[in-house]
Order: C-alpha cells, then sequence, then structure tokens
C-alpha cells in the first residue's frame, strides 16, 4: 500500500498548456501516472502529450473522474484554482506554485476547513508513491519502493534523503514535500497518522527545519500515537533568531522554533533525531533488523 496516491490516481494538470506545467505532465506520464485532464481556461479541446485540456475543472472531473489535482499556475491564480478544486470535491489538491500570498491561503484554508479535500502545498514538490505514482517535481528516478515513508518540509532535503534511502536498499512507500510557507494544508500530524494506518509503511523519516511549530505538534502526537519507529533531521541548526531561511515559513520566532529545541523536544517524544542526513540509513536498518548497504 501507500498513502494518498497510488496506481489507481487519476490526475489533472492545472496549468497544463503552461511551460512548468507541461514539462511536468510530460515527466508525470513517463513515470505511469494516470494523467487523464489537464484544466487552462480558453483552451478546451487541445491536449498535451494526448492529455485532454478542459476549460474549468467540473468539466474535466465529470468526463474524466479525476479524483486529484496538481496545480502549476502563477501565484496570483493560485488561490481560485485550489478554491475550484474544493468546489468541485476534487479529494486530493496538490499546489506547486511558490509565491502565493498569505492572505489568499488565509482565504483558501477557510473554505478548505469542512470540506472533504485535503490539500498538499502551496510552494512544494508534490509527492510520490514510488511505482506506483508522482504528483509534482519530485525526479522519480531516485525513489525506490520500499517500507519508509518520507516526510518532509524541505524539497532538496527530501530528494537528500531519499536518494541516501535508495542508495542503501531501502526503499519508499510514499514520500510527501509539505511545503515551506507558513500557512500549508497537510501537516507533519495528518501525515503521521496516514503513514501510522498503512501497513506498508514499517518507519518514517521526519525532516523538519527552524520556525513554526509543526515539529512540536508532531511531538506531541507521537507521544501519544506513535507504534513504528521514526527518525528526523532538522534543519537550520546555525540560522540566526529573526532571519528568514530559504523558505517563508523558516524562521526563527520564538524560542522552541529553533533547531536546538525542536531537537530536544522530538527526541523527549522518543524520536531519534540525527546530526546528519546519511546516518539515517543506518539507524534505520538497525531498528529494522535490515542488512545496511553502506552508501557510496
Amino acid at each position: 500500500m501507500s498513502i494518498l496516491i497510488d496506481q489507481n490516481t487519476k490526475l489533472l494538470v492545472q496549468g497544463i498548456t503552461g511551460r512548468d506545467g507541461s514539462f511536468h505532465t510530460e515527466k508525470m506520464l513517463e513515470y505511469g501516472t494516470k494523467v487523464v485532464a489537464g484544466v487552462t481556461p480558453g483552451k478546451g479541446g487541445q491536449d498535451v502529450f494526448g492529455v485532454p485540456v478542459f476549460n474549468s475543472v467540473a468539466e474535466a472531473r465529470e468526463k474524466t473522474g479525476a479524483n486529484t489535482a496538481v496545480i502549476y499556475v502563477p501565484a496570483k491564480f493560485a488561490k481560485e484554482a485550489i478554491l475550484e478544486d474544493i468546489r468541485v470535491g476534487v479529494e486530493l489538491i496538490i499546489c506547486i506554485t511558490e509565491g502565493v500570498p498569505v492572505l489568499d491561503m488565509v482565504e483558501v484554508m477557510k473554505v478548505l476547513k469542512g470540506s472533504k479535500s485535503r490539500l498538499i502545498g502551496p510552494n512544494c514538490p508534490g509527492l510520490i508513491s514510488p511505482g506506483k505514482s508522482k504528483v509534482g517535481i519530485m525526479p522519480g528516478h531516485i525513489h525506490k519502493q520500499g517500507p519508509i515513508g518520507v516526510l518532509s518540509r524541505s524539497g532538496t532535503l527530501t530528494y537528500e534523503v531519499v536518494w541516501n534511502l535508495t542508495l542503501a536498499g531501502l526503499g519508499q512507500s510514499t514520500c510527501v514535500g509539505l511545503g515551506g510557507d507558513p500557512i500549508v494544508g497537510m501537516r507533519f500530524v495528518d501525515l503521521l497518522e496516514l503513514f501510522m494506518k498503512d501497513p506498508e509503511t514499517k518507519a518514517i523519516v521526519m525532516v523538519g527545519e527552524i520556525g513554526g511549530e509543526d515539529e512540536q505538534f508532531a511531538a506531541e502526537y507521537i507521544k501519544k500515537n506513535a507504534t513504528k519507529p521514526i527518525v528526523s533531521f532538522i534543519a537550520g541548526k546555525t540560522a540566526p533568531p529573526g532571519k528568514r531561511m530559504g523558505h517563508a515559513g523558516a524562521i526563527i520566532s520564538s524560542g522552541n522554533s529553533t533547531a536546538a529545541a525542536k531537537v530536544e523536544i522530538l527526541r523527549g517524544a522518543g524520536v531519534t533525531v540525527v546530526d546528519f542526513p546519511d546516518e539515517i540509513p543506518q539507524i534505520l536498518s538497525e531498528k529494522l533488523n535490515l542488512s545496511f548497504q553502506k552508501v557510496i
């Protein structure tokens, strides 16, 4: 099994006729993702790599049965793209777009709350269930199917962690990039709950960073509910207070949002926190009693 997406996922691409949308549609198709529709207002009737383009999400969903949407539209249109998905009941929405205004996301979250839709992002790399489906911009070739669930606030560090796991012979059940903005949809706690329920996932890697309270809330959840080993890495140990580091959400605003504080909180919840990402494979191998292939 996996979480959120699998071989049965039917994907529609918003902004499919744009540069980024068309490029990544081709990559998702090459990976084997079932891309069933694209949406660009005013360009219905066209096709991109054989994928039919519709003028609206409602039309695309009605004609193709798409249950998942990925968004590659400019930041000023991202709010309406997400709201359109929520209105027609798209089950899973992944917003790749970066630079979405915070006030736009405040409006989105008001509508999202109480709906049947789930949102990943914005400003995220998407997710992948290796060998089954890839939605977003993650490089498919570095992933391998297996028992490790990966969730991360950092796109680039996700790739580093995954590549180290793959080289060590440790495949992944699903890898999810949450996004680095202050306001995003699904957070660590939401995904930890799904991984705990997934029988294919035997252990979890959680990549956090400075800023916000995601890791703190995750620690509270883990204390009460964790049934599988969790290994974590927290980025930003040398970041000075008050200075944003890379992501809009990666800014130390309180004592508990420093890397050191998050490490202490997570360790107090029973999480193994490493100093360097390349330490993760060996620790997981030991926890799962698997043979360890040293990464070259």
